[in-house]
């Protein structure tokens, strides 16, 4: 098929928004949209979309209004939340926290670390997991960022050991990831946990990553907490989850102050203020809640679940199989791994393309074929220097590449699917890159504030 033709949408397991879309193509004519940029966020589910149309006439304030409106969103409201714990398996005593996202969750988490607490997390976590505990409440404590492992057992053995070191007497907090957004790759959670809970350790599961694609069960991995997005478990209207343990949560000052996080508030006779803080969730909701937000992400729990995530599974393994593959056909083509070719992983590949800039293959990809991937460092950069061999002091900013295009940037592409994907956007993703690599981009591109785009102002490539 020419790239330039219409093409046609196959089944997907759950449908999405947008999966009907054309844009235009720098070649002429118009194809279908092809998304492949679940990894930073998947479109909405048109069941999440039917969900909040549905309750969107109905809208009103929560937990603080006795009118019909505010009683069946303060219903809905708390009614998510125990959705959201049924889909984690939540252990009794859990609390489920709405936050804006995985990156709200953590910081939140940091926010309530006991005094003295030493955090520990490999240097090859997502930004959002590397950096809330900097300026944490660990103290002198401290975080040992722990070096890249090479294979799930040395993560394990990397942890033992650093944990092995630590003062017993302190609490500690371990961060790791489900699922890397930069390779993929399934982490040993419950392994991690072990290791974690043996040297009186907590751990938290970054799960962003993880939850669109695989059953997270709280319990079953025995993870103290979970943090995910809506937005990356198609449900982008703007909140987040931190789910486990409650007495952190319950011992700590809010993570904001203000209404709904407080039960009572006085004035003092010294003309100050008193403050009884809630002790369930909502100490740390201050404010009015994202309720559509919410109700979102339990519509998009219950599809999943619904759907079942053997069969999910099942299928993205065929499409991973299948772009596995094709890339293997192109020499050219290096995909960046940490665990091996072997590693189970979900629908998230990166790749670099021997002489080609990443930025200007990612740029061809979407003007001559329609295919939306992501160039960049992925808010990973420790992992993706070291995926590429480069000095962690090279310089390179999340996706801004800073070479023109032909040239060496420090830089992957990234192509990440899910069950609202097609089995002809991976099709047409495998065709596009053999043209591109073999046959050269038919357009001339330039860069555009720090960004590769197509020159509509010459002619065609020669």
């Amino acid at each position: 098929m020419s790239p330039n033709a219409v093409s046609t949408t196959a089944a997907a397991p759950l449908p999405v928004l947008g999966r009907d879309v054309t844009v235009p193509l720098v070649t002429g004519g118009e194809v279908t949209y092809a998304a492949l940029d679940y990894a930073a966020s998947a479109p909405a589910l048109q069941r999440v979309w039917d969900d909040v149309a549905a309750y969107a006439p109905y809208y009103g304030s929560v937990h603080r209004g006795a009118g019909y409106l505010s009683q069946l969103s303060t219903d809905l409201f708390e009614n998510s939340r125990r959705t959201v714990a049924e889909f984690l398996g939540c252990r009794p005593d859990d609390q489920v926290v709405f936050t804006r996202s995985t990156t709200d969750s953590l910081n939140l988490l940091a926010a309530v670390l006991p005094a003295g607490c030493e955090v520990f997390v490999f240097e090859t976590e997502h930004h959002a997991s590397l950096l809330p505990w900097r300026d944490a409440r660990a103290g002198d404590a401290g975080i040992s960022y722990l070096n890249a492992p090479r294979t799930p057992d040395e993560a394990v053995a990397t942890l033992e050991r650093a944990l092995a070191r630590r003062d017993s007497r302190r609490p500690a907090l371990v961060c790791v990831t489900g699922a890397s957004n930069v390779t993929g790759e399934l982490w040993p959670v419950r392994e991690l946990a072990a290791a974690a809970h043996a040297h009186g350790a907590r751990i938290v599961l970054d799960a962003a990553q993880l939850a669109p694609h695989h059953r997270v069960d709280i319990a079953a991995l025995d993870v103290d907490w979970v943090a995910f997005s809506g937005h990356k478990l198609y449900a982008p209207f703007g909140s987040g989850v931190l789910a486990g343990r409650a007495d952190w949560l319950r011992d700590a000052e809010p993570y904001l102050a203000g209404g709904g996080a407080s039960r009572t508030v006085a004035r003092r006779a010294d003309g100050g203020v008193d403050v009884e803080w809630h002790t369930t969730a909502a100490r740390h909701e201050a404010g009015s809640p994202n309720v559509i937000g919410a109700y979102a992400i339990a519509s998009a729990c219950k599809a999943l679940t619904e759907a079942g995530f053997d069969t999910l599974v099942e299928r993205e393994q065929q499409l991973i199989d299948r772009v596995r593959s094709g890339l293997a056909e192109v020499p050219q083509v290096r995909v960046l791994s940490l665990f091996g070719d072997d590693a189970p992983r979900v629908g998230v590949l990166s790749f670099v393309v021997d002489g080609w800039n990443s930025s200007h293959f990612a740029a061809a990809l979407s003007a001559e074929y329609g295919i939306g991937v992501r160039d960049g460092l992925f808010c990973a950069h420790p992992l993706v220097r070291t995926l590429l061999g480069t000095d962690p002091q090279d310089p390179g900013e999340c996706g801004a590449p800073e070479a023109e295009p032909g040239e060496r940037s420090l830089n992957a592409i990234r192509v990440s699917f899910g069950a609202g994907t097609p089995d002809e956007h991976v099709d047409r993703f495998v065709r596009a890159v053999r043209e591109l690599v073999n046959d050269g981009a038919r357009w001339n591109y330039r860069t555009e504030d720090g960004r590769c785009v197509p020159d509509r102002s010459g002619a065609p490539a020669a």
